[in-house]
């Protein structure tokens, strides 16, 4: 198809953010299944355009590749009519772009601590790892807290409408016991996230990731 998008990711992965703004956008897209610990899926597709096989991997319609979440959601943000994704004010649209980078640097990057923590220590016995895990987790969770502090909003994170960085904290919030811990310190944020998910326009794209 002319002009389509096409999207590598997997079920329950950061894909699920770009999903949602390719389809607040009504940009045509096709979806890849592709991701290292979904090994029949299609790998050598996703290693062609993205030699680190790491998702959500964007191809554009002219064919160039971009990867990072928050680079992908603020790309789309500025190709699209302005105010849909990202503010039209140049000031705000500049704190959304600071809040996106946040995420990607505070949160998302935690993830991978949590969920791979042999590659950051060279402890090799599980207590050690599980020290790790457990340390990494707390100051997740107080990333959070301070994003919530920082940047909450009402009824969205972008004003009257879900923006892209609705979509992005939607989606990394979900994991390491992020949704709980927010519940309980942060309850007006963890209602806001909750918003986002019913979305009527998102409720699809994240009931397809997480199901009820």
């Amino acid at each position: 198809m002319p002009g389509e998008y096409v999207l590598y990711g997997a079920k329950g992965s950061g894909s699920a953010a770009v999903e949602a703004a390719l389809t607040l956008g009504q940009l045509p897209h096709r979806l890849v299944q592709a991701a290292t610990w979904l090994p029949d899926s299609a790998l050598e597709d996703l290693r062609a355009v993205n030699p680190l096989q790491q998702i959500p991997t964007l191809v554009l319609p002219d064919g160039s590749v971009l990867t990072e979440s928050a680079a992908i959601l603020i790309h789309l943000g500025l190709v699209l009519p302005a105010g849909l994704l990202l503010p039209a004010d140049a000031v705000q649209r500049a704190q959304m772009v600071r809040g996106l980078v946040y995420i990607a640097a505070n949160c998302y990057s935690a993830i991978s601590i949590i969920d791979y923590p042999e590659r950051w220590t060279d402890q090799t016995d599980e207590a050690a790892r599980e020290a790790v895990r457990a340390g990494t987790r707390k100051r997740l969770h107080r990333h959070w807290e301070i994003f919530a502090d920082t940047f909450g909003g009402r009824p969205f994170l972008g004003g009257s409408a879900p923006s892209a960085l609705d979509l992005l904290a939607g989606v990394v919030s979900r994991w390491s016991g992020t949704r709980k811990h927010l519940a309980e310190h942060r309850p007006d944020f963890f209602a806001l996230l909750q918003r986002v998910d019913g979305h009527p326009e998102l409720a699809q794209v994240f009931g397809r990731h997480w199901e009820a």
